[in-house]
């Protein structure tokens, strides 16, 4: 961010989308929209050449779709976040992006509030989701894998977490918020974000949103 100024990308192929969410964010004293991307790849190329703090990203375009796109901007280990955009609140593609590496989603008939507020959170580091809404979305949507499609060095690390650790993760995937795992605890919320910082640093994991789908695929949370 620039003097406090939260840079945004919108990255959809409707014109309209992109320039109603413009016009919103504009308005807005602490939110910029650097640019604009009609495409995956357009996305891709303007993040390189931007380096914007926000992405919103819409999952189905041409060329390079939304996923795929999401997971090349986060591979390129640059500090933009990804806010997934979509119709549906348990799109199917979604749970994708969210494997992909981006940071939450955002329902496209947002309001106003909601879209610079999300854009606000994802620019802070955390996850946009509220934690029940998180645990609806990734619940639904591990019923779609049969096995666990972890790659062996998540597995490797996963090992390295301590007790504690994995009792918080297992938490945070139940949609737990921080404050709400160390009342479960009975330790100092302080102590919870020390924990959750140190999962994401040995899982090598984004946000909060990452944790729970790290959860749930290593089955230390099952659907239901």
């Amino acid at each position: 961010m620039t003097g406090g100024t939260i840079r945004v990308l919108i990255a959809d192929d409707q014109m309209m989308v992109r320039e109603g969410f413009s016009v919103l964010l504009g308005a807005m004293p602490d939110i910029e929209v650097v640019g604009e991307a009609v495409n995956g790849r357009d996305a891709v190329d303007r993040v390189r050449e931007l380096s914007p703090d926000v992405v919103l990203m819409d999952i189905r375009m041409p060329e390079l779709n939304g996923i795929e796109a999401t997971r090349e901007i986060v591979a390129a280990d640059g500090a933009a976040k990804v806010l997934v955009l979509t119709t549906f609140d348990l799109d199917e593609y979604v749970y994708q992006a969210l494997r992909a590496g981006a940071s939450g989603f955002l329902l496209k008939d947002a309001s106003a509030r909601q879209l610079a507020d999300g854009v606000r959170v994802v620019a802070s580091g955390e996850a946009l989701l509220a934690p029940s809404v998180t645990k609806r979305l990734i619940t639904e949507f591990s019923r779609l894998a049969e096995t666990p499609r972890l790659p062996p060095s998540a597995r490797a690390a996963y090992g390295d977490l301590t007790e504690r650790e994995t009792e918080v993760l297992v938490l945070i995937a139940q949609g737990l918020s921080n404050a709400e795992i160390a009342e479960r605890l009975v330790v100092a919320e302080s102590t919870i974000k020390t924990h959750v910082s140190r999962i994401l640093v040995k899982l090598g994991l984004r946000d909060r949103t990452q944790a729970a789908v790290f959860a749930y695929e290593a089955r230390l949370v099952t659907p239901g």
